[in-house]
Formats: C-alpha cells, structure tokens, sequence
C-alpha cells in the first residue's frame, strides 16, 4: 500500500511528539492512536500504519540480545549491559541468551548492529580463507 507523503509527515510528527527525553512514551503513543481511531482524520489508516512502523523500528533499535557459550557470571553481565548502555543509551533492553554453538565469545545484537567475537565465527572466517 502506498502511503501519502502528508500521512508520512503526519506519521512523523505524531511520533516525534510522543517522545518524552529521547525515549518514546507507551502512554503517549496509546493516547494518540485512541485520538486518531475516535476522530478519524483524512488518511488516518495510513498514519496508524506508518506510525506503527516508526515504532516498531524504535523498539528493535532500543532491544540489545546477548548470547554466549555458557552462562555469563553476574559481573561480567553488569560489565555487558553497562558498555551497551554507555554506546547506544540508557533506554537499551538487555537479554542474555545461552548458545552452546557458538563455543566461547559473545556475540551481540542491538538493533541491526552485530558484534560477533565467537569462536564460531573465526573459525567459519578461516574456513572461508582455505
């Protein structure tokens, strides 16, 4: 479905105004789709689409997946999180994952970012290399 550029502006600007100091407000967001389903502007099906986009973009940005061989002492976990959070900010959800394949490292994911110091994975690039 193709989306009007006023619904894209619209979309945009609903979304900018639903961020309270950089992070986005559940509260804010669940207020203006209630106000846009009830009022029922011109093209306001595209503007609940595009905006569920923007936020759904904005929650895999803000989401940060751990995985490691075995399962991470508490302080290496709380080393972990807080270089996370000193990169990306302090709205990140961290989760830690067990992943025997990867045989030792870590292997980080925040949003579309990876950071991949495994064994797994050296020994798949020297593989690569023969």
């Amino acid at each position: 479905m193709k989306i009007s550029k006023q619904a894209q502006r619209d979309a945009r600007q609903l979304f900018r105004r639903c961020r309270s100091g950089g992070l986005l407000d559940e509260n804010h967001i669940r207020q203006a789709v209630t106000l846009l389903s009830e009022k029922k502007p011109r093209g306001y099906v595209e503007i609940l689409s595009r905006l569920h986009r923007l936020v759904k973009l904005d929650l895999e940005q803000r989401a940060a997946s751990v995985e490691s061989a075995t399962v991470l002492p508490d302080d290496l976990r709380n080393e972990v999180v807080n270089e996370i959070k000193k990169k990306y900010g302090a709205g990140v959800n961290v989760s830690f994952a067990q992943n025997p394949a990867l045989i030792g490292g870590l292997r980080i994911q925040v949003g579309s970012d990876l950071y991949d110091g495994s064994v797994k994975m050296r020994l798949d690039k020297l593989e690569e290399s023969f």
